[in-house]
């Protein structure tokens, strides 16, 4: 019987790869008393880990995710359980030509070196690939396969051999104390342990693990087919486990590899098969192991028909057959990307989850960083379990997306792509009117935001000769002309933009402005009634979140941040509360509903609506004052992120359909159009040079280098606040810039529109990185129409971070000129921001 401690400093469930690496590099950080559990025998305990398809191929449109794959895959080298092989993607249709393509310039700007090449260049890789179907190739020479159960068994005798690790499999985990809503203890069937941390790496079963605790992992464990067939001579005779690339099916959602003398073929093709955590096998009861399930063939069938399209040879061999066939269990979460870091619901409770082969090690490092310093190398917003908002962390969501997703896996998603499955989950109370409008909704953290609305179609005609439309479909698909129309009508008259979906935050108590101070970059000690924009930054000076401040009382504040990072700045906010209880931290987002109303005209239809002075003299720009809107008690705060005048109207959730309708009824002689989030977050944004939280605002730059950086650094201590002193001591590494696209035809003569992450390039055709090693690409990308500009931002080194210097742009496989406008944070339009401040 295993003999585990009686106290640990943290306890990891779960010795799949995330497990093994997060205990691995817990203990080369520092940590000593760390005990690894798995209800599972070892080296094999039964999760995905050990069936998994056990190949990397490092490019992904995500920079986090291949930030992540490419570390991993430098430490799966250094366990030398690393094997070199090559893969390709291959394409049968145009569609997928286009992919590759995309996929490309996502190589290009994260450091990957790819080819895209010609059926003839894959029959040279590949011989016994039917290459009359293919019509394009991408291959990146560095695809690897690993061996990741042997890796966790190195990393698990590494962290033994420092004398931080104890390990005990076999060994089921009955329950996880809490105590004032923290980790106090991990009940198991060989003892229970006192513990303050616990990490909860259980792949498909993380759900049921954290439900123990009180918390929600986000995950549903899905169906992967996959088969072995052989044995196959011409892979016998390699006398390897891996002799030739792999291949990658993409448009018929499959791959092949070579497995030793069989070639193994997986699917995502298939129907979304979902399971229950609870409802998986136990070791003893399973076939093979809990995560290998019986074999379903009738899924299977199709896709066996598109593997014998490719590789007709090889799996039509006299004597070949089906050696290995199984439902292999992996998880999915409702965005299909990893679930990592603390739990909204328990401190000191940790998620290291849907993680994939390729990602495991780079998991682990990522998560000891996190938990050791508080903050991490690769900005993690993405995967950061804090993304989901409640809703979106219940089954009914997380299965629906699941299953919505699992054919995503190898599909074209667009990267404006919207979710179908269960939508409708927060409606503003603006939403019939939106829906009479015609409104076309967009999704964001379960709220339905207008896009833009047809019943402005109309504006075509009047803007005919300022609104271009967008020839190709990739380019045109989840956007509209009428987008710039509404932009070119809120800047000559005035609209209004329903912002419900901001997250929105009270704190108050004596020590409320202490700790906004120690929360805040900026001055939050301002007058009662100012407001005050503010980077939030992370213990190494990064970006954490961006947002705006009010000061309504002497003790009291109103935080407004942006809808999709909502829970995420909920968290960072809550885990730095005080203990002595003198700051009351209070989630008002569903009781207030928000409208933007902006536009030259924006005095005259509020001025018509309340008895409250709204003038210039009277009301100030960044000003917070309480009014009277046709009897609804309304929070007005004169700011502007589109750069006209105007004002964000606060009110009651319960009254904000009379708001609307009052504003439309008094702005109709103005002229006014309801304008959607198509002009709030890129074309008014663009033009006035703001930033955007996820995009230019990330913890691997900081306000130095995005031009946030402030004249003078307050007295008061706050989070992040040294390395911000050396970053303003040392000076940009690089400067966020604003580039125009000189010429957008591409070689068919069709007009094109480079979009995020596409990379920026010299003018010969090579990568730009800084003294860090951060690759330029464009971070924003859309339509000035006030301008007649398509403008990009980015970062740049010196010396490309200059006014007027050429530079490349690629996208879908061809480079077009662009030119820095801007260096720095001076807006393109209304550089004196005259406007907005009227």
């Amino acid at each position: 019987m295993n003999t585990l401690p009686d106290s640990a400093d943290v306890v990891v469930i779960g010795a799949g790869i995330a497990g093994n690496s997060v205990a691995h590099h817990l203990a080369q950080a520092g940590w000593h008393n760390i005990v690894l559990l798995d209800k599972g025998p070892l080296p094999d305990p039964g999760g995905s880990t050990g069936h998994a398809s056990n190949f990397i191929f490092p490019v992904d449109h995500s920079k986090e995710i291949t930030a992540i794959t490419v570390d991993s895959m430098h430490q799966y080298e250094k366990l030398g359980m690393l094997t070199t092989s090559g893969g390709i993607e291959v394409a049968r249709t145009e569609e997928r030509v286009e992919e590759l393509k995309r996929r490309m310039a996502s190589a290009k700007a994260w450091g990957i070196h790819s080819e895209l090449i010609s059926p003839e260049r894959v029959a040279e890789l590949v011989p016994f690939v039917d290459t009359s179907i293919v019509k394009l190739g991408f291959w990146t020479p560095s695809a690897a396969v690993v061996d990741p159960l042997q890796s966790g068994a190195l990393m698990r005798e590494q962290a033994q051999g420092l004398g931080a690790l104890t390990v005990s499999a076999n060994t089921e985990v009955s329950g996880i104390d809490t105590s004032g809503g923290r980790i106090s203890k991990v009940r198991t069937d060989r003892g229970d342990i006192d513990t303050d941390t616990v990490v909860v790496a259980c792949g498909v079963w993380s759900p049921r693990i954290a439900r123990m605790a009180g918390a929600r992992i986000p995950l549903v464990p899905v169906v992967h087919q996959l088969i072995d067939v052989g044995p196959i001579p011409e892979l016998a005779e390699t006398h390897s486990e891996i002799g030739y690339p792999i291949v990658r099916d993409m448009d018929p959602l499959m791959y092949e590899r070579q497995s030793g003398a069989d070639l193994e073929v997986g699917s995502y093709a298939h129907r979304a098969i979902l399971h229950e955590p609870d409802d998986i096998p136990s070791y003893e009861a399973a076939q093979l192991s809990p995560t290998q399930l019986p074999f379903t063939q009738e899924d299977f069938d199709p896709q066996m028909e598109d593997a014998l399209e490719l590789f007709p040879g090889i799996l039509n061999t006299p004597g070949a057959g089906i050696r290995h066939s199984i439902n292999g269990l992996l998880s999915l979460t409702p965005d299909g990307g990893p679930v990592l870091g603390e739990t909204p619901e328990v401190k000191g409770l940790w998620s290291a989850a849907s993680v994939w082969i390729k990602e495991g090690p780079g998991v682990g490092k990522v998560l000891a960083d996190w938990m050791t310093h508080g903050s991490t190398e690769v900005d993690m917003h993405g995967a950061d379990i804090a993304r989901f908002y409640p809703n979106q962390r219940t089954t009914t969501h997380v299965r629906a997306r699941a299953d919505e997703g699992f054919n995503k896996i190898y599909g074209i998603v667009h990267p404006n792509e919207q979710w179908e499955s269960n939508r409708g989950q927060r409606l503003s109370p603006f939403h019939p009117r939106e829906v009479e409008l015609g409104a076309r909704f967009f999704e964001v953290g379960g709220w339905e935001r207008p896009h833009w609305y047809e019943s402005n179609r109309a504006l075509l005609e009047e803007y005919a000769d300022r609104v271009d439309d967008r020839p190709h479909e990739w380019d045109a698909r989840w956007w509209s002309p009428i987008i710039n129309a509404e932009h070119l009508a809120l800047r000559e008259r005035v609209g209004v933009i329903d912002l419900t979906a901001f997250a929105q935050f009270d704190v108050s108590g004596p020590g409320a402005l202490d700790y906004l101070q120690r929360m805040a970059l900026a001055q939050v000690d301002k007058p009662v009634g100012k407001s005050v924009y503010t980077p939030i930054l992370d213990h190494n000076g990064g970006f954490r979140s961006d947002l705006t401040i009010i000061r309504l009382d002497t003790d009291s504040f109103r935080i407004i941040a942006g809808g999709s990072d909502g829970p995420r700045d909920k968290k960072w906010f809550t885990d730095h509360l005080p203990a002595d209880g003198s700051v009351v931290f209070t989630d008002v987002t569903s009781a207030v509903c928000t409208i933007g109303l902006w536009g030259p005209r924006a005095r005259d239809v509020l001025s018509a609506v309340t008895e409250d002075d709204v003038s210039a003299e009277a009301f100030p720009f960044g000003t917070a004052r309480y009014i009277d809107v046709d009897g609804v008690p309304t929070l007005a705060l004169k700011i502007s992120y589109v750069g006209d005048l105007g004002w964000e109207l606060h009110a009651p959730f319960d009254q904000g359909l009379k708001l609307w309708d009052t504003l439309f009824e008094a702005g109709r002689e103005h002229g006014i159009v309801p304008a959607g989030i198509g002009v709030y977050g890129t074309t008014g944004r663009l033009e006035k040079g703001y930033r955007l939280m996820g995009a230019e605002l990330e913890s691997e730059y900081n306000p130095v280098e995005a031009g946030l950086a402030l004249p003078k650094v307050k007295s008061p201590d706050f989070v992040g606040k040294e390395p911000y002193l050396r970053a303003r001591e040392r000076g940009p590494d690089t400067t966020l810039c604003t580039l125009t696209v000189d010429e957008c035809t591409d070689s068919n003569g069709t007009r094109r529109y480079p979009q995020a992450h596409s990379p920026i390039l010299t003018t010969t055709g090579e990568r730009i990185v800084d003294s860090r090693a951060r690759s330029s690409y464009v971070t924003s990308a859309g339509s000035a129409p006030s301008l007649g500009e398509y403008l990009l931002m980015g970062y740049l080194p010196a010396p490309y971070a200059a006014e007027g210097t050429g530079l490349l742009v690629e996208y879908m496989g061809e480079q077009y000129p662009v030119t820095v406008v801007r260096a720095g944070r001076t807006p393109l339009f209304d550089p004196d921001d005259e406007r907005m401040k009227a």
